[in-house]
C-alpha cells in the first residue's frame, strides 16, 4: 500500500470512461467545445451563486494564476508560512504575480487565525513606494498538516479580509476533503465567506490532470484567462479537462471520493495507533502525520507499506496519505501483517 501521496492514484473509472467517451469525436479547441460551455452552470449550481470556472491542468497553476487576479505586482499575500505557495510552489506567486510577495505568519496547526492575521495587518506601517503592502490572503483548505478550517473560522477571516480591504484566496487542492469532514455546504465555507477565488481539486481525489479555478468575483474572468493564456495553460483540447470536471461533479463523485479518503485515514490512525504509533493531529482529512520509532517504521516497511518521513514536525515523523481507492479493509489488517 502506497501512502506517499494522493498523486499516485490511478484515475477513478468514472473520470476515465468520461475521457474515453470524448475520445468518439471531434470538437472545437480552446474551451469553444459543449463540454466546457457547461462548467460555469454546472459549478454555479454545486455552490449556489453565479460562477465562472477557468480549468487548467495542475494544481500549482490553479493557485499561482487564480492569485494573480487578487494581488498587484507590488503587492503582497499574507499567508501562513506553512502554506503550499510559501514552502513548495518555488517563486510562482512572484512569477505570476509580476513581482508579488509572499508575508507569512505564523499559526497553530498550519491555520491562519482571525485575531492573529487582524493584528499582522494593523501593525503594518505603509511606507510608500517603498513597502511591501498586503493586498490579498490566502489559506489552504485542507492545511499542510492536514487540519481544516470550520465554518465559524473561515467567516471570521472572511471578515477580517473585508475590515481591511483585503481580497480573500483559498487554495482547495483537498477542498473535498474539508467538506465532507465539515459535513456543511461547499457555498459556507467559499463565497459566504467572503472567498474570491477558489482553487477547487480534483487530480488528488481521482481525476487524471485538472483542477479549476472558481471565480466568484465573475469580473476576474478576463484577467485569468488572459494569465493562464500568457502562462501556457490553455489546453487546445479543451474538452478533455471539461469532461473530467463534470463526471468529477456529477452525483457528488467529488464528495464520495473524498468521504472514502477520510475514512481511510482514520482508519489508518486506529490501525497504526494500536500497534504503538501516536498520531500528532488527529486526522480532519485524508492526510495523517504519525510519530513513531525507527523499529516500527521499518516493519511497516518491511511489509511494503509507502509513507514518506516528515521532519519538519518531528525526527520521529512521518505522513500517510489516503485516497479514493484506498483500501479500507487491508489498512485494517495491517496490525495483522506486522504481527505475523
Amino acid at each position: 500500500m502506497n501512502f506517499s501521496s494522493d498523486n499516485v492514484t490511478p484515475i477513478c473509472p468514472e473520470i476515465l470512461n468520461a475521457i474515453a467517451v470524448e475520445s468518439d469525436h471531434a470538437a472545437l479547441p480552446y474551451g469553444a467545445d459543449d463540454k466546457s460551455r457547461q462548467l460555469d452552470a454546472a459549478f454555479s449550481e454545486l455552490f449556489g451563486t453565479d460562477v465562472c470556472v477557468v480549468p487548467v491542468a495542475t494544481g500549482t497553476a490553479a493557485n499561482l494564476i487564480g492569485l494573480s487576479g487578487l494581488v498587484s505586482p507590488f503587492g503582497g499575500v499574507v499567508c501562513h508560512h506553512r502554506a503550499h505557495i510559501n514552502m513548495t510552489e518555488s517563486t510562482g506567486v512572484a512569477f505570476y504575480g509580476g513581482g508579488a510577495k509572499l508575508l507569512g505568519i505564523d499559526g497553530p496547526s498550519a491555520k491562519i487565525e482571525a485575531d492573529t492575521l487582524d493584528a499582522f495587518l494593523r501593525a503594518h506601517s505603509p511606507n510608500g513606494m517603498h513597502s511591501v503592502d498586503p493586498e490579498c490572503v490566502a489559506i489552504t483548505q485542507t492545511t499542510e498538516l492536514g487540519t481544516v478550517y470550520n465554518v465559524d473560522e473561515v467567516q471570521a477571516i472572511g471578515k477580517t479580509c473585508q475590515k481591511h480591504g483585503m481580497r480573500l484566496f483559498m487554495d482547495g487542492a483537498r477542498f473535498a476533503n474539508a467538506v465532507a469532514t465539515l459535513d456543511c455546504h461547499p457555498a459556507d465555507i467559499t463565497w459566504k465567506a467572503g472567498v474570491d477565488v477558489l482553487s477547487f481539486g480534483a487530480t488528488k481525489n481521482g481525476a487524471l490532470a485538472v483542477d479549476a479555478i472558481v471565480l466568484f468575483d465573475r469580473e476576474l474572468r478576463r484577467h485569468t484567462e488572459k494569465s493562464r493564456k500568457r502562462g501556457g495553460h490553455l489546453f487546445s483540447k479543451h474538452r478533455y479537462l471539461a469532461a473530467q470536471l463534470l463526471a468529477y461533479l456529477k452525483d457528488d463523485l467529488w464528495l464520495r471520493n473524498a468521504r472514502h479518503a477520510n475514512d481511510a485515514a482514520i482508519a489508518l490512525q486506529h490501525a497504526l495507533e494500536s500497534i504503538g504509533a501516536k498520531a500528532a493531529f488527529a486526522p480532519q482529512g485524508n492526510e495523517l502525520f504519525i510519530h513513531m520509532k525507527d523499529e516500527l517504521a521499518q516493519s511497516l516497511r518491511d511489509v511494503g507499506i509507502v509513507f514518506r518521513p516528515w521532519a519538519s514536525i518531528g525526527p520521529d515523523a512521518y505522513r500517510f496519505v489516503c485516497a479514493w481507492n484506498s483500501p479500507i479493509d487491508l489498512i485494517r489488517d495491517i496490525p495483522k501483517s506486522i504481527n505475523s
